[in-house]
């Protein structure tokens, strides 16, 4: 589990922006990697499942990482503390 044990945590617009972008570079990654197949691919697949070490196949990851994008894409706005 995180250091955050389950509980929410609030990002600021510019670290939102951040990890969208980083996660967006590695969609990109992922796929030019699945076009261009071959060598590159299968050198990916094995990075991404030592990455995560649980044996999911790269499609997974791949879907992981979207998914990620689209939490931060539609996020609530956080609450005023006013």
């Amino acid at each position: 589990m995180n250091r955050h044990d389950g509980q929410a945590v609030t990002l600021t617009a510019d670290e939102a922006a951040l990890i969208r972008q980083a996660l967006a570079a590695c969609s990109g990654i992922f796929s030019r990697a699945m076009l261009a197949g071959g060598p590159g691919r299968r050198s990916l697949e094995e990075a991404a499942l030592e990455v995560v070490a649980d044996g999911r196949p790269l499609g997974q990851v791949r879907y992981d990482v979207s998914l990620a994008i689209d939490y931060l894409d539609f996020a609530r706005p956080a609450r005023s503390t006013r």
